[in-house]
């Protein structure tokens, strides 16, 4: 399929749900061999460039097992899912118990046929890597008990939240620092020589099998991370970084294969420099939904090429839904703004229909919710445009804008925007809930002299305006709270 686009359009479906309605709808059974044609065909009308089916490798009946001995998970499931039965639970695709599609999704024959399907429509195929921890059923808790983080009797003792017996030995259970042990993962040692080929291995198995993988939780295994986690039970810090000797060794494999990284706590460059293509922009966000615009100007201050490698969204599996977080008027707002940033853009499936339910990982199904037809329409049209015009894979530039003394709006507005060629667009969003105003600059020299028509490609609205005065004072926009321009230059 040739190389990826430079600021990829990334659809997350989970995948055992996502089949579960299909069939349901169908019915009749479907895999990953047997979905309708028409499914795949409404994904790439859509422009995605990209399809990441979350959740396909072998589940652990040991990780059910566990799991549902949790009142805490089953409260959570019972809260997403009010008739939750025992057979609802299929077990949490992060906690692996072997990298092969599983038999209910089709096998990795299924998997073969729908990334054909996938290639034949222009889109590349994303699958998980979870590098921190695997199921306790995991063949290599037998087989290769070196890889793992080791305990003893006296911390099976005195914390056995965070260890468990198994096979004659003491392991640790997977952990984030900052959180209690996750109970139904055993810890992988990132400082175990045998281990990093072993993931290479794996690594370069996955992918023959798709274009990309999004690796959970990518900044645990950083070797500065990881010490501070296990100390001296990792043994000898490595000379080489994890994600440093790993992904060179795979993509030396496969030289067109993706990563992208799952990142937190403000290690996204870090990530980048060993190696990861995209990292997870919690911080955009965060800032958005909690922040005033100047925080989200700020943020989009940063280098260019850094930007470039990060993956910009505001709903994905581990967070809330969007119609859910964000009032209707804002959530438009906050979808044009990360949907026409530079990196790659994700959407989770559920998203452009306004579902608000978010669903625990470990479910089969989901509650019904009916879609809301007036946001699908936003989306659809946002989209459209995106889809359209080839702006994007032009350069980006964040525009200045100013205001008046008696008038601090401006500093509500955010505006960039994109050119290539003939092919332009300025977005500015209002990030707050007051109208506001300002100039926004345009910085293109090239305008000076003429008039120009710009089209609102929402309100299909068309202004005139004159060059000399966008490149110079600015474009005087004036919008109500969360409101915003998206303009086409006709």
């Amino acid at each position: 399929m040739g190389s990826w686009p430079k600021h990829p359009l990334i659809y997350e479906i989970n995948t055992w749900v996502w089949l579960d309605e299909l069939s349901r709808r169908e019915r009749r059974a479907l895999t990953l061999a047997s979905v309708p044609d028409a499914e795949w065909d409404q994904i790439a009308a859509l422009g995605f460039d990209a399809v990441w089916l979350m959740g396909v490798w072998e589940r652990s009946p040991e990780g059910i097992r566990i799991s549902m001995a949790n009142d805490g998970l089953l409260a959570d499931f019972r809260r997403a899912l009010p008739d939750f039965t025992d057979r609802d639970n299929v077990g949490s695709p992060y906690c692996v118990r072997r990298y092969e599609v599983d038999p209910h999704l089709g096998g990795p024959k299924a998997l073969e046929l729908a990334r054909k399907k996938l290639a034949q429509r222009g889109m590349r195929l994303i699958l998980d890597f979870v590098p921190n921890h695997v199921a306790p059923d995991h063949p290599w808790v037998e087989e290769q008990p070196a890889y793992f983080i080791l305990g003893n009797e006296e911390d099976l003792k005195t914390d056995p939240r965070s260890f468990v017996s198994l096979a004659g030995r003491i392991y640790a259970c997977g952990r984030d620092p900052y959180f209690p042990a996750w109970p139904d993962v055993l810890q992988l040692n990132a400082f175990d020589k045998g281990l990093r080929s072993a993931v290479i291995e794996t690594l370069s198995g996955i992918a023959e099998q798709c274009d990309g993988v999004r690796c959970d939780m990518a900044m645990l295994l950083m070797n500065s991370i990881f010490e501070r986690t296990w100390g001296n039970r990792a043994g000898s810090r490595p000379e080489a970084d994890y994600w440093s000797e790993i992904i060179p060794a795979v993509k030396k494999r496969q030289s067109g294969f993706q990563f992208i990284a799952e990142a937190y706590w403000d290690l996204e460059w870090e990530l980048q420099q060993q190696g990861f293509d995209y990292c997870y922009d919690k911080r955009l966000y965060d800032r958005l939904e909690h922040d005033p615009a100047e925080s989200v100007r700020l943020h989009l201050c940063a280098d260019l090429a850094y930007q470039e490698k990060l993956v910009r969204f505001i709903e994905n599996h581990d967070e809330p839904r969007a119609a859910g977080t964000f009032t209707p008027e804002k959530h438009r707002a906050v979808a044009v703004t990360v949907l026409t940033l530079p990196g790659a853009r994700l959407i989770h499936e559920g998203q452009l229909e306004g579902r608000k339910v978010r669903l625990p990982v470990f479910l089969a199904r989901r509650p019904e919710e009916t879609p809301d037809a007036a946001l699908l329409a936003f989306y659809r049209q946002l989209l459209d445009a995106l889809r359209r015009g080839d702006f994007l894979q032009g350069a980006w530039s964040l525009c200045e804008r100013t205001g008046w003394p008696d008038n601090p709006g401006y500093l509500n507005l955010v505006s960039w925007c994109w050119h290539k060629g003939d092919s332009r667009c300025l977005i500015v969003v209002n990030l707050s809930d007051v109208p506001s105003q300002g100039n926004v600059r345009v910085p293109w020299e090239d305008l000076k002299g003429k008039m120009w028509r710009l089209k609102d490609i929402f309100t299909t609205e068309v202004y005139e305006r004159d060059g000399e005065e966008m490149y110079g004072q600015g474009l005087y926009v004036d919008l109500p709270a969360w409101g915003f321009h998206f303009l086409e230059w006709l």
